[in-house]
């Protein structure tokens, strides 16, 4: 696949002209004759060049205000034609069509302007026709055209020039060929989403230049991830990120932002091991880490305040793999990034998709995500005893804890500090019964926490354990056909339960 080509003629049209004059007199400098529209034109002779325009090759002026300018057999029939076909070179030759042996286009901003908040007639307008016609002719006809599709290819074609003049392989052309289909597909998805909106009537999702981890899971594994990590985050020190390194930022993040007082959360494996809201970081820190100091080794931990000298240099004293905050005071990275391969995050203020998505059985899982948060008007009373408001703010506080928690899932709280938690147990009861294990084995007084449950109680066996154990109130979702035997149990027992009628399954 060796079949050298070589670029005469180049038909020019472009939206964005930001580092194309280097490119165009590079070209010229090589023989390459030009041929454009409007615009185009006027920048390829304001730098001294020769160019023919478009409407002396079609022998039609733009019209339509500009929808119609290079729509033509004397355009499109100098792309398309293969120079090996007998018949495609003599109608080349009877209807006095030359060929184009290069294209370079790009296209209207769709995207920006339907991201703008423009109007519909303006977003309608920014739906290119010329451009994407001109593209898929010569990404198909790449056996003799090159195809330029986007300003992100100027570099390689400038390699190419550099390298062997205006002289294409096969390989060359075949290579600008498929990134012109990516340009294509993205721009067409664009638009298709646009005109569904929220109707998700079919799934259709572009994204181009993935970002090339370590390794997946696991060190076999091969992984990418596709999405713009740069616009919610700035990565200021540390190693290359890990698809695991994503999955916990996701974690992160998601836990979070279910907060709006001070707080600070450190994972493990997508669960929170320890997590606090206090009046000050370095409270946050220190009650954070104290819920599980163990399982804090080699976690990821993420705050919503800035970060200051005096957390940083306690933060120091263990190792850990990420940290994630709206901003660090110049001291505090002197002494976070002493570890050269510990990755620093700054936070950027840009929302999430409210969609999720999950690929399984060769197929996609799509869904809204669980964005329910519950308040306090939001509880329901089960028990006659209902909780004080020091209680309250503890079972919504394991309620955000718990929803961000593997199921089957128990969250221990007390005092706005995660005392243990259990987690991704195939049993309810042996999920409480790990969490009060763990709790136990940091020194955790138990006697007036609460507890999350993620699902409602089949039976009362929880409640039985939970009480015993010290805690006070509960907070579950409720809708069991044997809630009344749980609700029995912590009457007779003086246990305030309330209920919210929101499931928070995790798997």
């Amino acid at each position: 696949m060796t079949a050298t080509k070589r670029m005469k003629r180049a038909l020019v049209s472009v939206y964005y002209k930001e580092g194309l004059d280097e490119l165009l007199v590079k070209l010229h400098s090589e023989g390459v004759a030009f041929v454009s529209t409007g615009g185009t034109q006027a920048f390829i002779e304001s730098l001294g060049l020769p160019c023919d325009a478009v409407e002396d090759l079609t022998g039609y002026p733009s019209i339509l205000g500009g929808r119609v300018k290079t729509l033509h057999p004397k355009v499109f029939g100098g792309i398309l034609a293969r120079r090996e076909n007998e018949t495609d070179k003599a109608q080349l030759v009877e209807y006095d069509i030359p060929e184009i042996d290069l294209v370079i286009v790009d296209l209207y901003p769709f995207e920006e302007t339907a991201a703008s908040g423009a109007g519909e007639q303006a977003i309608i307008e920014k739906i290119d026709i010329g451009g994407i016609s001109l593209i898929r002719a010569a990404a198909k006809n790449y056996k003799d055209v090159v195809i330029v599709a986007s300003k992100t290819q100027y570099l390689p074609l400038m390699h190419i020039l550099e390298e062997k003049g205006a002289e294409t392989s096969l390989e060359d052309r075949r290579w600008f060929a498929k990134e012109a289909f990516a340009v294509s597909s993205g721009y067409d998805t664009a638009i298709f989403r646009y005109f569904d909106g929220q109707e998700d009537s079919a799934f259709r999702v572009a994204v181009n230049e993935p970002m090339h981890l370590r390794y997946g899971e696991n060190p076999h594994q091969k992984a990418q991830f596709f999405g713009a990590f740069e616009d919610m985050f700035d990565q200021i020190h540390g190693k290359e990120i890990s698809y695991n390194n994503l999955l916990d930022i996701n974690a992160a993040v998601s836990l979070i932002d279910e907060f709006d007082e001070l707080t600070f959360a450190i994972l493990k494996h997508n669960n929170a091991c320890g997590i606090a809201s206090r009046a000050s970081v370095l409270e946050a820190w220190k009650d954070a880490l104290a819920g599980d100091p163990v399982s804090a080794f080699g976690g990821i931990l993420v705050t919503n305040v800035a970060i200051n000298r005096e957390v940083a240099e306690e933060i120091n004293k263990i190792f850990f793999e990420v940290i994630i905050a709206p901003d660090y005071d110049t001291d505090a990275l002197d002494v976070l990034m002493q570890k050269k391969n510990r990755i620093i995050l700054i936070r950027k203020e840009q929302g999430t998709s409210p969609t999720q998505y999950r690929s399984l059985l060769n197929g996609v899982l799509v869904q809204d995500k669980d964005l329910s948060i519950q308040t306090g008007m939001d509880l329901e009373a089960m028990t006659g005893k209902y909780p004080d408001p020091r209680e309250v703010d503890d079972l919504l506080f394991a309620n955000k804890l718990v929803k961000h928690s593997k199921s089957n899932a128990i969250t221990l709280v007390k005092n706005k500090q995660l005392c243990a938690s259990g987690v991704g147990q195939t049993s309810r009861v042996d999920a409480l019964k790990q969490a009060i294990e763990k709790a136990r084995s940091f020194q955790f007084d138990l006697d007036g926490a609460v507890m999350a449950s993620d699902a409602f109680f089949p039976f009362p066996d929880c409640v039985e354990i939970a009480g015993k154990a010290g805690i006070t109130a509960i907070i579950q979702p409720g809708g069991s056909v044997n809630d009344k035997l749980s609700v029995d149990y912590c009457n007779e027992h003086g246990l305030a339960m309330v209920k919210t009628g929101v499931r928070h399954f995790k798997h």
